[in-house]
């Protein structure tokens, strides 16, 4: 069995190696296929756990987690490494992980995006998500990254100005700090990103669009627009093979009721809506999004918050095409973003808003980042600035944080601490689902061959077996179905031979003690009259597209076997 180093980041050759590993390993627990290959001609690995000797993955309730849709993001697929890893090692040994896949199965895609990942491990030019050249495919006249001095990395340049916006800090002269609006009489600069210009014409610093600039995250099929109103989202939505292999998968697998897809950073759990605030959520659904979000807060230590409230780029606009909302939105699946890792919080800074610190905060916390980066990592997270003769620019300074060492992942031996609560939080999450039994199924002699036959198809997951009030509203899932299948000289003299029942209700939603009331809406009793010979049996099968199948079979005189 391979065992993950998680001091260090896989490439995706090393991802692919681990997971054959795995399946060959543990062909019992776990198998593997491609759901689809990326733009570069590399398969899209998925993991699916299940315990197959208790029943198909697709017969049982279950739970999806993707990582790397962002190609910097690589703390993600480790991530998914180690939720694996853990369920695999600790099957048979933890109770609660033996139920998990005796009952239930998990999706894992380790790495949406191998393509952009590989790009993001061996080269230091910042890729968002594809590596496909969007929206030109010709080189533009502007500033463009590159690593001008040869040190392997793509830092920032700062270039002195009298026009300029920045400022040494007195209190740290590797800190930058905004030129205020009165001020004159001093040093100041304009900062930009390490590189070149393209077609300088000695005067004039354009700032060249990238030449990847696609983001996975925007070309899902939920309020999709085009490049003008949203930024990367691709020609049309699912136009990029590594979304189509998700949405393919997902709505040909509607078993699965919860999600989290693995991002970076901040150390927040996001639920849907990006476009909408929470008023216009059905309530039910949102009662529980706060429930499971709440629980996420208990084990992770992250804070729970709507894309909507908490998490927007830009007070006026928002994100479009991202997965959480598509799949909530579409399928009814309960679907969060987890955002691994906050430096900004490891350093002490914990209340903020995610997205406006970064267009203001206090100088003190700049001071603090630089105060956790000499403790914590020996100053190995920021660049002193230094000077360089460009060849456009003249002399210039170059420097700074080394992003995705630092911000963007966690430094390599803060990586196992990272990921281990979150592993907690999706096997949590993976057991809320709906899950279908029958229970006190008992054939009853009647006398001349006659039997009254009784079942109680039960939902005994936390979900109700439609997943979400979305999906009912949405008729995302078919109403359970039960069928009798009786012996071949057998025969039905009351009641139907297949009935669909609706749906059953779970726990959710059941919280006020007081004033409250708590119906038994999660079960519901069926009886049959049938003719049959003693000695045969009967089968019962109760089917959900949501909650999986339970089957009870009957010997008729004899005992009852339920699976």
């Amino acid at each position: 069995m391979p065992t993950i180093d998680f001091t260090r980041y896989y490439r995706p050759h090393e991802v692919e190696a681990a997971l054959q590993a795995w399946a060959t390993e543990y062909p019992n627990l776990c198998t593997l296929r491609s759901i689809g290959t990326s733009y570069e001609g590399r398969p899209i690995w998925l993991m699916t756990l299940t315990n197959q000797a208790t029943g198909p993955d697709d017969e049982k309730p279950a739970f999806w987690l993707d990582a790397n849709i962002h190609a910097t993001e690589v703390t993600g697929c480790m991530g998914a490494l180690h939720v694996i890893q853990t369920v695999l090692e600790q099957y048979g040994r933890d109770p609660n992980i033996t139920a998990l896949l005796d009952e239930r199965a998990l999706y894992v895609v380790p790495c949406v995006n191998p393509d952009g990942m590989e790009q993001a491990l061996t080269s230091p030019v910042y890729v968002r998500s594809g590596t496909r050249r969007y929206p030109f495919t010709d080189d533009r006249d502007g500033l463009y990254p590159a690593d001008i001095d040869g040190d392997g990395l793509i830092l920032q340049m700062r270039v002195v100005d009298p026009d300029g916006g920045w400022k040494v800090s007195e209190r740290d002269p590797r800190l930058m700090r905004p030129r205020l609006p009165d001020e004159r009489g001093g040093t100041y600069y304009r900062v930009y990103t390490e590189g070149y210009i393209r077609n300088f014409d000695g005067y004039e610093v354009k700032i060249a669009p990238p030449a990847q600039g696609l983001d996975f995250n925007r070309n899902f099929p939920y309020i999709w627009a085009p490049e003008g109103v949203q930024r990367g989202a691709g020609p049309y939505p699912t136009s990029e093979p590594e979304i189509r292999a998700i949405v393919e998968f997902l709505t040909s697998h509607l078993n699965v009721s919860s999600a989290i897809s693995y991002h970076t950073y901040s150390g927040a759990i996001l639920r849907p809506y990006s476009d909408k605030p929470d008023d216009q959520m059905l309530i039910n659904d949102l009662w529980t999004y706060k429930e499971l979000g709440r629980r996420g807060e208990e084990i992770t230590g992250y804070k729970h918050v709507s894309v909507y409230h908490g998490f927007r780029y830009h007070p006026r606009d928002v994100m479009r095409g991202a997965f959480d909302d598509w799949a909530y939105e579409q399928l009814g699946i309960y679907a969060f973003t987890v955002e691994l890792w906050d430096m900004i919080g490891e350093a002490g800074i914990k209340e903020r808003d995610f997205i406006e610190w970064f267009r203001d905060h206090p100088e003190e916390d700049d001071l603090k980042l630089l105060r956790w980066n000499d403790e914590q990592l020996d100053g190995a997270g920021f660049v002193n600035w230094r000077p360089f003769d460009h060849p456009q620019l003249g002399r210039v300074e170059i420097g700074g944080w080394i992003e995705r060492r630092t911000f963007g992942n966690p430094p390599e031996k803060f990586l196992l601490r990272t990921l281990e609560p979150n592993t907690r939080f999706v096997l949590a999450l993976a057991q809320t689902g709906p899950r279908l039994e029958l229970r006190h199924v008992q054939a009853e002699p009647l006398g001349n061959d006659l039997y009254r036959l009784q079942a109680v198809v039960v939902n005994s997951g936390y979900l109700p077996t439609y997943g979400s009030s979305k999906a009912q509203e949405v008729k995302a899932v078919q109403p359970i179905a039960v069928e009798v299948t009786l012996p071949t000289d057998g025969a039905l003299v009351s009641g139907e031979q297949r009935t669909e029942i609706g749906q059953l209700e779970g726990r959710a939603n059941k919280r006020a003690l007081w004033g409250g009331s708590f119906p038994t809406d999660h079960l519901r009793r069926l009886t049959w009259t049938i003719r049959a010979p003693a000695g045969s049996s009967v089968t019962i099968t109760a089917r959900s597209q949501r909650a999986g199948v339970a089957r009870a079979t009957v010997s008729l005189g004899e005992s009852i076997h339920q699976s």
